[in-house]
């Protein structure tokens, strides 16, 4: 039991963390180029661009803050389960960083919605005119990339059961 609260504990610090830069950078970008012009870091590639969205990916669904709102809390309590019963083995580490990065991602997502109506995205890859995103944006895309690159390749049948699985032989064995 005292390794899964290190984890979990390690679970709170790191999505702090991530948090705490996802939203630093959204400052940094409302700060310096809400009121400006795009910064370009590379002509015709790449800008830093800022953008306030009210919907979801692409712009879509806007002005639907409270199903945002109500389906990432919702998400939110699923990972944090999850996460809490997750085995300790080592072998599920790689799952466990997965729910680190759509946590913090989620509630970067969230507290601008919360706080501003809004989300502030300001990433803009001009080449391929890619919708423009943020930093909370890249970790739900890691940890959505990583989380199927592992459900195809990594984790086997049976490695599902022991996460979705509300054995209590299981959780006998967790406690040992």
């Amino acid at each position: 039991m005292r390794k899964k609260r290190n984890s979990f504990a390690i679970f709170i610090c790191s999505t702090i963390v991530l948090l705490f830069l996802d939203q630093f950078t959204k400052y940094l970008a409302s700060a310096h180029l809400k009121d400006g012009g795009p910064l370009i870091l590379i002509p015709g590639i790449f800008q830093l661009h800022y953008l306030e969205n009210r919907g979801a990916a692409f712009g879509m669904m806007q002005g639907m803050k409270l199903w945002f709102v109500i389906g990432t809390i919702l998400l939110l309590g699923i990972i944090i389960v999850l996460y809490w019963r997750s085995p300790m083995e080592s072998k599920f580490k790689w799952a466990r960083l997965t729910m680190i990065f759509l946590t913090a991602g989620a509630l970067g997502n969230l507290v601008d919605r919360l706080r501003l109506n809004y989300v502030v995205d300001f990433f803009y890859f001009e080449l391929i005119n890619f919708p423009i995103f943020n930093v909370a944006d890249i970790y739900v895309t890691c940890g959505m990339c990583l989380l199927i690159l592992l459900g195809f390749f990594y984790y086997k049948e049976e490695d599902f059961e022991k996460l979705f699985s509300s054995d209590k032989k299981h959780n006998e064995e967790e406690k040992i």
